[in-house]
């Protein structure tokens, strides 16, 4: 199946769109796990019943989150639209699995704090950009050097969620080991030049109309990867970006160290940095701007984070 002439169109097709790697692999997923789910019937031989079946097992005997069940759905409306040429029809008979109402989780500033106190080494680093400029996990990781404005303090990030730019704030406390953590970067670079590497993975648009800038320092990644790999798509071996793996196992180990009874991840830190911004009385705009939300009630559930049980009401026992 990994092989089949379908899968390769659908590749070429979401490569041709320029959409990321992940998309790549969880939409080529998606339809292998719905071929398999038929009983490897071609797509081609089924439609809109195959589909709704496929989706409804996913949300009654699965159980998956509603996010899960929508990214299935994307990926073979994706399948069927522009590669088989084929309308999905409407899915009236879609049974969509439900989206808890559920608060994030958020740490004190406290917490935060200490928690970045039991970090080391770079992952420190990029949590304490996730924490002090709103990142979400990836979008720290895929920071560029020439994304940092050391004059402006601040950070662009590029292609963030629904492929969008936005300009957040680089933090003072970081600025002096951000420094001089770009400066070991440089060295690094220097060293893989000297070796015949030092290139780099470039959106598309930009390899074709700067096509020796792949080796320019500033477009190297902010954070990259200890060894070289080999790109797929290109077939460049070149540093990319460390994993977030790490960072999580970090952010846990700390976490349960100074018994924080809270289920805490990274991602957990763009919470605290929206919630800390709002309780030190910036404006929901604003925080709604440095988040890169779409919609201002993405962001107003902060809001109700920080009203302490009944929208902040003073408990009768504390009168």
């Amino acid at each position: 199946m990994a092989k089949s002439k379908l899968l390769q169109k659908l590749r070429m097709e979401i490569r041709r769109r320029n959409y990321s790697n992940n998309t790549e692999k969880s939409y080529c997923n998606w339809v292998v796990q719905y071929v398999r789910f038929h009983q490897v019937k071609h797509p081609a031989k089924m439609g809109e019943k195959e589909i709704i079946k496929f989706l409804n097992h996913l949300a009654n005997d699965r159980r998956v989150a509603a996010s899960t069940q929508n990214q299935a759905l994307s990926a073979l409306v994706f399948l069927y639209e522009h590669i088989l040429k084929m309308p999905v029809g409407t899915l009236h008979q879609l049974k969509r699995a439900k989206k808890p109402k559920r608060l994030p989780v958020v740490l004190s500033e406290k917490e935060a704090k200490s928690i970045l106190n039991q970090m080391s080494g770079v992952q420190k680093l990029v949590l304490g950009l996730i924490y002090g400029s709103g990142l979400r996990v990836t979008e720290a990781l895929r920071i560029r050097i020439n994304d940092i404005d050391f004059d402006y303090k601040q950070i662009t990030v590029r292609n963030g969620k629904g492929l969008k730019d936005r300009v957040t704030i680089l933090p003072d406390s970081i600025i002096p080991k951000l420094k001089e953590h770009i400066r070991k970067v440089k060295l690094l670079h220097e060293s893989d030049l000297s070796k015949g590497f030092g290139r780099t993975i470039l959106p598309k648009a930009l390899a074709v109309k700067y096509p020796n800038a792949d080796r320019l320092f500033y477009w190297q990644y902010l954070f990259p990867a200890g060894t070289r790999r080999i790109e797929q798509r290109s077939g460049i071996r070149h540093r990319y970006h460390i994993s977030a793996s790490e960072l999580r196992i970090q952010v846990k180990q700390a976490a349960y160290k100074l018994n924080i009874p809270k289920h805490v991840t990274p991602h957990v830190f763009r919470h605290s940095f929206a919630t800390h911004l709002l309780r030190n009385g910036y404006d929901i705009r604003t925080v709604q701007d440095l988040l890169g939300h779409k919609s201002l009630k993405t962001t107003s559930v902060y809001l109700h984070v920080l009203n302490r049980g009944g929208h902040g009401v003073k408990s009768p026992l504390d009168i």
